[in-house]
């Protein structure tokens, strides 16, 4: 309604939460799959030249074929690519783009790369999550409102040009030739990128999209790396309070989404983690989930994987469709899980 902003100032504003109904139905299908490999801080996950390779920290490795890294790099590799020719491409937390071990030179504004796809013609699309804070600043950039985020396309003969500005923690990358869909983390959505317009395409997500990717058959897969919560969405809209709790109490406290729970007696929502006879319920409200969700043509969810309150497999930040099933990283469960397929 119109007159909804002006009723606000007196009654207050409603938080509202879209419910894990529909396609979003809860099931407990990531906790049911097998893990490839368990890997600490699993993530960026890619498929070259016949092989799955995932992220850990600063290495990349080859979930479940061997022990040896494949790749090390200075800092936290924080986006993967792999380009036409088998060369990866690898974003870092320390502001570092290499194209097949060799340094690209970033453009101003460039620092925070979350994301990295290339597209039908060869160009390579990057995901600038924050202007202010690297890729392992995502909760402080969400909890100071962050919306200063950019797409950028890259080719040899260019350079870097910047598509689009001021989002909201852009996350997930998608490109087809005409041009690319982006997972908008802070604002709950996903976008198009095209001829310099932007176009929602499917808005209030119940959780905070991270990566997309193509799926066998056409539409995509979409991780989604944490749920929202009223608590959460609360905190958001009390600025004095969100500003004293980052002031005061260690980050991995904050009344803030997370990529995994339950570790530690001085988290918050603990009196939310409802327990009955020693049994953590599933639907009890949580800091951390795991869900994975698959896209039709249109981009509209119509199925999807979940991993609940009292699951382990959470924090899913990545998927890959390959000729050897659909591979998840679940990074807050230190596990990459495969389902046939």
């Amino acid at each position: 309604m119109i007159l909804d902003p002006i009723l606000d100032l007196f009654r207050g504003k409603a938080i509202t939460i879209p419910p894990l109904d529909g396609a979003f139905r809860p099931d407990t299908r990531l906790d049911e799959l097998p893990a490839v490999a368990g890997l600490p801080a699993a993530d960026n996950l890619v498929w070259a030249e016949g092989r799955l390779l995932a992220s850990t920290g600063a290495m990349v490795v080859a979930p479940g074929r061997t022990d040896d890294p494949v790749a090390e790099f200075p800092a936290e590799i924080t986006a993967m690519a792999v380009a036409a020719d088998g060369r990866l491409v690898v974003a870092t937390d320390d502001g570092r783009l290499s194209l097949g071990g060799v340094d690209l030179p970033l453009s101003g504004g460039l620092g925070c790369i979350t994301a990295l796809a290339f597209g039908p013609d060869g160009a390579l699309w990057l995901a600038n999550g924050s202007a202010r804070h690297p890729a392992s600043g995502w909760v402080v950039d969400l909890m100071e409102g962050g919306m200063t985020g950019s797409v950028w396309r890259w080719t040899v003969e260019a350079g870097f040009h910047q598509v689009a500005s001021g989002l909201g923690w852009p996350y997930g990358l998608l490109p087809d030739a005409s041009g690319v869909v982006v997972a908008e983390s802070w604002r709950h959505r996903l976008i198009r990128l095209e001829s310099g317009r932007l176009t929602p395409v499917l808005t209030g997500l119940p959780a905070y999209p991270a990566r997309l990717a193509p799926a066998k058959g056409g539409g995509a897969w979409l991780a989604l790396f944490a749920p929202r919560t009223r608590l959460i969405e609360f905190v958001l809209q009390e600025n004095a309070y969100r500003r004293d709790m980052m002031t005061e109490v260690p980050r991995e406290f904050w009344i803030a989404p997370a990529l995994s729970s339950g570790r530690r007696f001085l988290e918050p929502l603990q009196c939310g983690g409802i327990r009955v006879m020693g049994i953590h319920k599933p639907w009890s409200p949580s800091r951390s989930y795991g869900l994975v969700a698959r896209l039709d043509a249109a981009f509209q969810p119509v199925e999807s994987l979940h991993s609940r309150a009292n699951g382990r497999r959470h924090g899913v930040t990545s998927v890959v469709d390959t000729p050897e099933g659909l591979f998840i990283a679940a990074k807050g469960g230190d596990a990459v899980l495969r389902q046939d397929g």
